[in-house]
C-alpha cells in the first residue's frame, strides 16, 4: 500500500530551530505505539486464522505501521539525542500487553473487530494530519503527511473487510455504533498513557490518569475543527451513517462540537486543580 520508505524522508533537511518542544514528547510516545504493530498483527492473525485474505492484508499493514514507528523514532532521536528508543520500547511493552493467543475477537464479532480497526485508523489519520499542519519542522512534516496518507489507506483496507463480514454476520447499526464508541473510549486506556510514560517518564511511579492527561493536554492543541469533522465523518461511514447524508452531516458536526467542548471543560478543570 505505502509508496515510501525511510530512504525517501529528507533527513538532511532536519531543522532544530523549527522543532516545537511541546510536540517532541508526543512523537516519542507515538513511535512506541506504532512500532508495536507486530503484536497487533499476531492478535489479528489469531482472530482471523482461517481467513487468508485478512492475514495477508494484516501482514502488509503491520510492516507499514512498524515503518511509521521507525520513522518517528528516528526523528525523535534527532530532536532529542538523549532519547533511547530501544529502552523506551522495552519499558512500554513490559507494561502494556495485548490479548495475544485469543481465538476470537474481544469485540464480540469479526465485523466488530474490523470496525474497531477502522476507528483506530480514522483517529491516527486525523492526528498525523493535525501534526503535519501544525509543525514547521520539514522532516516531521514529511513523515506525518506520509503516515496520515497510509492511515487513510488502512481505514479503507479494514472497511472493505468489515463490509465482507457484515454480509454474513449482519451486525446491526446500533451494535456497530457501540463497538465504535467503545473503541474510541479506549483511547484513555493504558496504551497511550504507558507509551507516554515509557518515552518521557523519569522512572518514577506510573500514574495512568496523569500520563494520559499530560499527553492529551498537548495533543489536542494541534487539532482544528476540520481535522475532527473529517475523522468523525469516517467513523459514521463505518457504522452505517454516510457523512454525505443530512443525518450524517448533523452527527458529524455534533461530534465535532462535543469534542472541543469536552477539551475546553477538561482544560478548565485541570487549570482549577493546579491553582
Amino acid at each position: 500500500m505505502t509508496g515510501w520508505t525511510l530512504d525517501d524522508i529528507p533527513w538532511e533537511r532536519f531543522d532544530r530551530t523549527r522543532v516545537d518542544p511541546d510536540i517532541v514528547p508526543l512523537i516519542k510516545a507515538a513511535c512506541l505505539v506504532e512500532y508495536n504493530a507486530d503484536d497487533y498483527r499476531r492478535y489479528l492473525e489469531d482472530v482471523f486464522a482461517d481467513d487468508p485474505k485478512v492475514r495477508k492484508a494484516v501482514e502488509g499493514w503491520s510492516r507499514e505501521e512498524v515503518q511509521h514507528g521507525l520513522a518517528l523514532g528516528r526523528w525523535a532521536t534527532l530532536a532529542d539525542p538523549a532519547f533511547d528508543f530501544d529502552r523506551a520500547f522495552r519499558a512500554f511493552t513490559t507494561r502494556y500487553k495485548l490479548p495475544l493467543g485469543a481465538s476470537e475477537s474481544v469485540r464480540g464479532s469479526r465485523t466488530g473487530e474490523m470496525i474497531a480497526r477502522c476507528m483506530v485508523e480514522t483517529g491516527t489519520s486525523s492526528y498525523y494530519t493535525a501534526l503535519a499542519d501544525a509543525t514547521r519542522e520539514p522532516v516531521l512534516k514529511a513523515i506525518c503527511r506520509n503516515i496520515a496518507h497510509d492511515e487513510i489507506a488502512h481505514y479503507w483496507l479494514f472497511y472493505n473487510h468489515m463490509r465482507r463480514y457484515l454480509d454474513s454476520e449482519h451486525l446491526g447499526m446500533w451494535a456497530r455504533v457501540r463497538v465504535a464508541f467503545s473503541r474510541i473510549a479506549e483511547t484513555e486506556d493504558d496504551e497511550l498513557a504507558s507509551a507516554y510514560f515509557a518515552a518521557n517518564g523519569d522512572g518514577g511511579q506510573y500514574d495512568r490518569a496523569a500520563n494520559f492527561d499530560a499527553y492529551r493536554r498537548v495533543a489536542l492543541r494541534y487539532y482544528r475543527p476540520w481535522h475532527v469533522e473529517r475523522g468523525a465523518g469516517m467513523v459514521f461511514k463505518a457504522v452505517g451513517v454516510p457523512p454525505e447524508t443530512r443525518s450524517g452531516r448533523f452527527l458529524t458536526r455534533l461530534v465535532c462540537m462535543m469534542f472541543f467542548l469536552k477539551f475546553f471543560l477538561k482544560t478548565r478543570r485541570m487549570i482549577s486543580a493546579a491553582a
